[in-house]
Protein backbone atom coordinates (compact mmCIF):
# COMPACT_ATOMS: atom_id res chain seq x y z
CA UNK A 1 0.00 0.00 0.00
CA UNK A 2 3.03 2.21 0.88
CA UNK A 3 4.50 1.95 -2.36
CA UNK A 4 1.72 2.45 -4.43
CA UNK A 5 0.77 5.70 -2.52
CA UNK A 6 4.64 6.75 -2.98
CA UNK A 7 4.11 5.17 -7.04
CA UNK A 8 1.09 8.11 -6.96
CA UNK A 9 2.82 10.88 -5.16
CA UNK A 10 5.83 10.32 -7.64
CA UNK A 11 3.20 10.44 -11.19
CA UNK A 12 1.44 13.55 -9.25
CA UNK A 13 4.94 15.69 -8.91
CA UNK A 14 5.73 14.74 -12.44
CA UNK A 15 2.26 15.33 -13.78
CA UNK A 16 2.30 18.43 -11.67
CA UNK A 17 6.11 19.64 -13.14
CA UNK A 18 4.98 19.01 -16.76
CA UNK A 19 1.94 20.96 -16.40
CA UNK A 20 4.05 24.15 -14.77
CA UNK A 21 6.98 23.39 -17.79
CA UNK A 22 4.11 23.44 -20.50
CA UNK A 23 2.27 26.56 -19.40
CA UNK A 24 5.71 28.51 -18.22
CA UNK A 25 6.38 31.05 -20.46
CA UNK A 26 9.93 32.57 -21.30
CA UNK A 27 10.36 36.24 -20.27
CA UNK A 28 12.66 38.87 -21.02
CA UNK A 29 13.03 42.76 -20.25
CA UNK A 30 10.84 45.28 -21.83
CA UNK A 31 13.61 47.62 -22.38
CA UNK A 32 17.47 47.43 -23.54
CA UNK A 33 20.54 46.42 -21.41
CA UNK A 34 22.64 49.47 -21.08
CA UNK A 35 26.11 48.30 -20.32
CA UNK A 36 29.71 50.13 -20.33
CA UNK A 37 32.08 48.75 -22.50
CA UNK A 38 34.44 46.63 -20.44
CA UNK A 39 31.95 45.32 -17.51
CA UNK A 40 30.33 42.29 -16.82
CA UNK A 41 26.64 42.28 -17.39
CA UNK A 42 23.44 39.60 -17.57
CA UNK A 43 21.12 39.44 -20.22
CA UNK A 44 17.61 38.65 -18.04
CA UNK A 45 15.46 35.85 -19.37
CA UNK A 46 13.49 32.90 -16.88
CA UNK A 47 10.77 30.86 -17.50
CA UNK A 48 7.24 31.71 -15.31
CA UNK A 49 6.14 29.64 -13.25
CA UNK A 50 9.95 28.67 -12.37
CA UNK A 51 10.72 25.23 -13.56
CA UNK A 52 13.51 23.22 -13.45
CA UNK A 53 15.55 23.19 -17.09
CA UNK A 54 18.89 21.81 -16.41
CA UNK A 55 18.23 19.10 -18.91
CA UNK A 56 16.64 20.45 -21.57
CA UNK A 57 18.34 22.35 -24.25
CA UNK A 58 18.79 26.18 -23.98
CA UNK A 59 20.00 28.42 -26.89
CA UNK A 60 21.77 32.00 -26.48
CA UNK A 61 21.88 33.67 -30.17
CA UNK A 62 23.20 36.41 -32.02
CA UNK A 63 20.84 36.44 -35.23
CA UNK A 64 22.96 38.89 -37.51
CA UNK A 65 26.13 36.91 -36.43
CA UNK A 66 27.48 34.08 -37.99
CA UNK A 67 28.49 31.58 -36.79
CA UNK A 68 25.22 32.41 -34.32
CA UNK A 69 25.60 30.90 -30.91
CA UNK A 70 26.44 32.88 -28.07
CA UNK A 71 25.98 30.11 -25.68
CA UNK A 72 24.46 26.24 -26.56
CA UNK A 73 23.32 24.45 -23.42
CA UNK A 74 22.71 20.52 -24.20
CA UNK A 75 22.30 17.44 -21.99
CA UNK A 76 23.91 19.91 -19.38
CA UNK A 77 26.78 20.53 -20.79
CA UNK A 78 28.25 23.85 -22.55
CA UNK A 79 29.10 23.17 -26.32
CA UNK A 80 32.02 25.41 -27.18
CA UNK A 81 32.39 24.11 -30.40
CA UNK A 82 29.66 25.74 -31.61
CA UNK A 83 30.14 29.05 -30.11
CA UNK A 84 30.97 32.14 -31.89
CA UNK A 85 34.81 32.51 -31.58
CA UNK A 86 34.16 36.06 -29.99
CA UNK A 87 32.03 34.73 -27.26
CA UNK A 88 34.31 31.63 -26.08
CA UNK A 89 35.42 32.10 -22.33
CA UNK A 90 32.89 35.35 -22.13
CA UNK A 91 29.59 33.87 -22.14
CA UNK A 92 28.03 31.92 -19.14
CA UNK A 93 25.02 30.78 -17.28
CA UNK A 94 23.92 30.35 -13.86
CA UNK A 95 23.84 26.80 -14.04
CA UNK A 96 22.82 26.96 -9.95
CA UNK A 97 19.86 28.77 -11.23
CA UNK A 98 18.30 26.59 -13.98
CA UNK A 99 15.95 24.66 -11.53
CA UNK A 100 14.16 27.56 -11.37
CA UNK A 101 13.82 28.26 -14.87
CA UNK A 102 16.47 30.98 -15.05
CA UNK A 103 18.44 30.66 -18.29
CA UNK A 104 19.73 34.41 -18.06
CA UNK A 105 23.03 34.78 -19.91
CA UNK A 106 26.19 36.64 -18.44
CA UNK A 107 28.53 38.31 -20.58
CA UNK A 108 32.38 39.02 -18.99
CA UNK A 109 33.92 42.22 -20.24
CA UNK A 110 31.48 43.59 -22.61
CA UNK A 111 33.00 45.27 -26.20
CA UNK A 112 30.57 47.75 -28.49
CA UNK A 113 30.69 45.00 -31.04
CA UNK A 114 28.36 43.04 -28.40
CA UNK A 115 25.44 45.48 -29.16
CA UNK A 116 22.59 44.55 -30.76
CA UNK A 117 19.72 41.63 -30.35
CA UNK A 118 20.25 38.75 -28.64
CA UNK A 119 17.51 35.51 -28.55
CA UNK A 120 16.97 33.25 -25.78
CA UNK A 121 15.17 29.99 -27.19
CA UNK A 122 14.07 27.12 -25.50
CA UNK A 123 13.59 24.20 -28.87
CA UNK A 124 11.55 22.12 -26.69
CA UNK A 125 8.81 24.50 -25.72
CA UNK A 126 9.35 26.69 -28.88
CA UNK A 127 9.68 29.70 -26.77
CA UNK A 128 11.48 32.63 -27.36
CA UNK A 129 12.01 36.32 -26.00
CA UNK A 130 14.67 38.77 -27.62
CA UNK A 131 17.19 41.11 -25.57
CA UNK A 132 18.47 43.98 -26.77
CA UNK A 133 21.72 45.33 -25.64
CA UNK A 134 23.18 48.53 -25.62
CA UNK A 135 26.82 49.08 -24.97
CA UNK A 136 28.39 52.70 -23.87
CA UNK A 137 31.73 53.82 -24.35
CA UNK A 138 34.02 53.63 -21.16
CA UNK A 139 36.39 56.52 -23.29
CA UNK A 140 34.29 59.25 -24.40
CA UNK A 141 36.12 62.67 -24.25
CA UNK A 142 34.94 66.09 -23.38
CA UNK A 143 34.06 68.21 -26.46
CA UNK A 144 37.15 70.29 -27.70
CA UNK A 145 36.64 73.92 -28.90
CA UNK A 146 38.99 75.75 -31.28
CA UNK A 147 39.01 79.01 -32.63
CA UNK A 148 38.80 78.49 -36.69
CA UNK A 149 39.17 81.96 -38.07
CA UNK A 150 37.05 85.03 -38.64
CA UNK A 151 33.75 84.84 -41.02
CA UNK A 152 34.06 88.44 -42.75
CA UNK A 153 30.15 87.83 -44.84
CA UNK A 154 28.92 86.76 -41.94
CA UNK A 155 31.06 89.26 -39.51
CA UNK A 156 31.37 86.33 -36.87
CA UNK A 157 33.76 84.14 -35.06
CA UNK A 158 33.76 80.38 -36.77
CA UNK A 159 34.12 77.85 -33.85
CA UNK A 160 34.84 73.64 -34.34
CA UNK A 161 34.09 71.85 -31.81
CA UNK A 162 35.48 68.35 -31.73
CA UNK A 163 35.45 65.13 -29.64
CA UNK A 164 36.03 61.47 -29.33
CA UNK A 165 35.81 57.91 -28.09
CA UNK A 166 31.80 57.51 -28.67
CA UNK A 167 29.56 54.44 -28.99
CA UNK A 168 27.27 53.78 -30.01
CA UNK A 169 26.97 57.08 -32.81
CA UNK A 170 26.40 60.53 -30.64
CA UNK A 171 24.84 63.83 -31.18
CA UNK A 172 26.61 66.82 -31.34
CA UNK A 173 24.65 70.63 -30.70
CA UNK A 174 25.88 74.11 -30.51
CA UNK A 175 24.04 76.35 -27.65
CA UNK A 176 24.19 79.90 -27.25
CA UNK A 177 24.10 81.74 -24.04
CA UNK A 178 20.36 81.32 -23.29
CA UNK A 179 20.58 77.74 -23.92
CA UNK A 180 19.12 78.25 -27.73
CA UNK A 181 19.91 75.97 -30.59
CA UNK A 182 22.67 77.44 -33.25
CA UNK A 183 22.44 76.56 -36.36
CA UNK A 184 25.49 74.60 -37.39
CA UNK A 185 27.08 73.07 -39.84
CA UNK A 186 26.72 68.97 -40.72
CA UNK A 187 28.25 67.27 -38.15
CA UNK A 188 31.34 65.08 -39.68
CA UNK A 189 31.69 61.29 -38.02
CA UNK A 190 34.37 58.65 -38.05
CA UNK A 191 34.17 55.24 -36.99
CA UNK A 192 37.32 54.37 -36.07
CA UNK A 193 38.67 50.28 -36.27
CA UNK A 194 37.60 49.63 -32.37
CA UNK A 195 34.01 50.34 -33.12
CA UNK A 196 34.36 54.04 -31.24
CA UNK A 197 32.99 57.24 -32.96
CA UNK A 198 34.74 60.67 -33.64
CA UNK A 199 32.33 63.46 -34.37
CA UNK A 200 32.78 67.27 -35.09
CA UNK A 201 31.18 70.18 -36.38
CA UNK A 202 31.50 73.74 -36.78
CA UNK A 203 29.68 76.82 -36.53
CA UNK A 204 29.96 80.81 -37.40
CA UNK A 205 28.43 82.89 -33.92
CA UNK A 206 27.35 86.55 -34.31
CA UNK A 207 27.31 88.90 -31.72
CA UNK A 208 23.50 88.38 -31.68
CA UNK A 209 23.93 85.13 -29.83
CA UNK A 210 25.83 86.30 -26.99
CA UNK A 211 29.58 85.95 -26.08
CA UNK A 212 29.03 82.59 -24.10
CA UNK A 213 28.38 79.20 -26.15
CA UNK A 214 28.10 75.83 -25.18
CA UNK A 215 29.29 72.70 -27.64
CA UNK A 216 26.86 69.52 -25.91
CA UNK A 217 27.72 65.79 -27.42
CA UNK A 218 25.12 63.28 -26.12
CA UNK A 219 24.09 59.96 -26.31
CA UNK A 220 20.11 59.68 -25.50
CA UNK A 221 20.01 55.68 -25.64
CA UNK A 222 22.69 55.02 -23.24
CA UNK A 223 22.11 58.91 -21.25
CA UNK A 224 25.54 59.71 -21.77
CA UNK A 225 26.39 63.66 -22.31
CA UNK A 226 29.62 65.50 -22.36
CA UNK A 227 29.70 69.49 -22.76
CA UNK A 228 32.27 72.31 -23.31
CA UNK A 229 31.76 76.05 -22.86
CA UNK A 230 33.38 78.80 -23.94
CA UNK A 231 33.53 82.67 -23.87
CA UNK A 232 33.91 84.72 -27.03
CA UNK A 233 35.53 88.33 -25.88
CA UNK A 234 33.83 91.40 -27.44
CA UNK A 235 37.44 92.05 -28.99
CA UNK A 236 36.42 89.21 -31.72
CA UNK A 237 33.40 90.55 -32.44
CA UNK A 238 35.06 94.22 -32.80
CA UNK A 239 37.50 92.26 -35.17
CA UNK A 240 35.33 91.46 -37.53
CA UNK A 241 33.16 94.75 -37.95
CA UNK A 242 36.22 96.50 -38.39
CA UNK A 243 37.82 93.88 -40.73
CA UNK A 244 36.46 95.93 -43.81
CA UNK A 245 37.58 98.97 -43.45
CA UNK A 246 40.70 98.30 -42.67
CA UNK A 247 41.45 95.80 -45.81
CA UNK A 248 40.04 98.66 -48.02
CA UNK A 249 42.85 100.78 -46.46
CA UNK A 250 45.88 98.63 -46.52
CA UNK A 251 44.18 98.05 -50.21
CA UNK A 252 44.84 101.74 -50.78
CA UNK A 253 47.75 102.00 -49.00
CA UNK A 254 49.12 98.81 -51.15
CA UNK A 255 48.05 100.84 -53.82
CA UNK A 256 49.74 103.83 -53.41
CA UNK A 257 53.16 102.73 -52.06
CA UNK A 258 53.41 100.47 -55.09
CA UNK A 259 52.60 103.77 -57.83
CA UNK A 260 55.60 105.81 -55.52
CA UNK A 261 57.93 102.96 -56.13
CA UNK A 262 57.66 102.48 -59.68
CA UNK A 263 57.25 106.52 -60.58
CA UNK A 264 61.12 106.49 -58.39
CA UNK A 265 62.53 103.89 -60.21
CA UNK A 266 61.57 105.27 -63.95
CA UNK A 267 63.08 108.87 -62.26
CA UNK A 268 66.06 107.35 -61.84
CA UNK A 269 66.10 105.50 -65.12
CA UNK A 270 65.49 108.64 -66.99
CA UNK A 271 67.78 110.55 -64.86
CA UNK A 272 70.56 107.79 -65.50
CA UNK A 273 69.76 107.59 -69.06
CA UNK A 274 70.36 111.67 -69.92
CA UNK A 275 73.29 111.16 -67.92
CA UNK A 276 74.99 108.68 -70.39
CA UNK A 277 74.09 111.05 -72.63
CA UNK A 278 75.44 114.19 -71.77
CA UNK A 279 78.75 112.57 -70.95
CA UNK A 280 79.24 110.71 -74.57
CA UNK A 281 78.58 114.34 -75.85
CA UNK A 282 81.02 116.17 -73.59
CA UNK A 283 83.81 113.41 -74.46
CA UNK A 284 82.77 113.82 -78.10
CA UNK A 285 83.39 117.32 -78.69
CA UNK A 286 86.63 117.25 -76.03
CA UNK A 287 88.27 114.87 -78.39
CA UNK A 288 87.43 117.11 -81.52
CA UNK A 289 89.66 120.10 -79.80
CA UNK A 290 92.17 118.54 -78.61
CA UNK A 291 93.58 116.15 -82.00
CA UNK A 292 96.73 117.95 -83.14
CA UNK A 293 97.31 118.38 -87.19
CA UNK A 294 99.43 116.25 -89.34
CA UNK A 295 102.91 118.31 -90.45
CA UNK A 296 103.00 116.33 -93.78
CA UNK A 297 99.93 116.39 -94.71
CA UNK A 298 100.04 120.44 -94.69
CA UNK A 299 103.94 120.59 -96.90
CA UNK A 300 101.86 118.70 -99.14
CA UNK A 301 99.09 120.90 -99.24
CA UNK A 302 101.69 124.25 -99.57
CA UNK A 303 103.85 122.79 -102.84
CA UNK A 304 100.67 122.34 -104.50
Amino acid sequence: MAGLSFYFLSNSILVVHLVHYCQSRLIGPNQPIIATAGEDITLPCHLVPGVNVAAVTLEWTKPDMDPRFVFLWRAGQDLINVKNPSYIGRSSLFTDELKHGNISLKLSKVKPADEGRYRCYIPDKNEEAFIDLLVASSAVSSPDISLEGIDRDKTGVMLECKSEGWHPEPELLWLDGEGNHLSAGPTETLRGPDDLYTVSSRVTVEKRHSNNITCRVQQRNTNQSRETHIHVSDEFFELTSSSAPVIIGLAVSLAISIILILTGVFYIWRQNKTNVRRAHCDACKEQETTTPLNPSKESSALER
